[in-house]
């Protein structure tokens, strides 16, 4: 059943519809909002209120086969307004007997994809806002240039634009490393 078929029966009621829709998109949406929010518990409660108004706003919806881009923005109208409601407060702890314990390798492992999922959140917060939600929208929520041109209201060819300059700044920041063939 396509999304628009399950938001048309959402809308007369149907709440397994609703549940195969948050199913469906929670993991991609999910990951966008921790990507654009950089905080894993506020892009949870934000994916919570998007699919809570996804439900409220089913009545509204066109089922136009552009459920993907109508969800993402939603969950973008949010995440910014979150953005601009916080503030950011970060605290550096340091104990000495945290970090002098030896570590065994798969803990290692899990260190380092941490520090490297860390860093490439600390890179993407350095991009101006429109390439960090490119960027985001295509390789979190995988949606194509059309779609990410409708989600941000602009061109497909301003949004290569954005796409080309983000990856640009985040292998200055990280080298190659990450992304040896983007």
């Amino acid at each position: 059943m396509t999304d628009d078929e399950l938001m048309v029966r959402g809308a007369a009621g149907d709440q397994d519809a609703f549940r195969v829709l948050v199913e469906r998109w929670q993991g991609k949406v999910l990951g966008f909002l921790t990507r654009t929010l950089g905080s894993e518990a506020e892009a949870e409660d934000v994916a919570q209120d998007t699919f809570v108004r996804m439900c409220r706003s089913a009545g509204s919806y066109r089922a136009e086969g552009r459920f993907a881009s109508w969800l993402f923005r939603i969950a973008g109208n949010l995440a910014r307004s979150r953005a601009r409601r916080r503030k950011i407060v970060q605290f550096i702890s340091f104990d000495p007997s945290k970090h002098d314990v030896p570590v065994a390798p798969q803990v290692e492992e899990e260190v380092q994809r941490r520090e490297l999922r860390e860093a490439l959140q600390q890179a993407l917060n350095k991009l101006p806002k429109r390439q960090r939600e490119a960027f985001v929208l295509r390789y979190d929520a995988e949606m194509s240039h059309a779609d990410i041109a409708r989600e941000l209201d602009t061109t497909v060819s301003a949004v290569e634009t954005l796409l080309h300059r983000a990856k640009l700044t985040l292998r200055a920041l990280l080298g190659d490393r990450l992304w040896p063939n983007m």
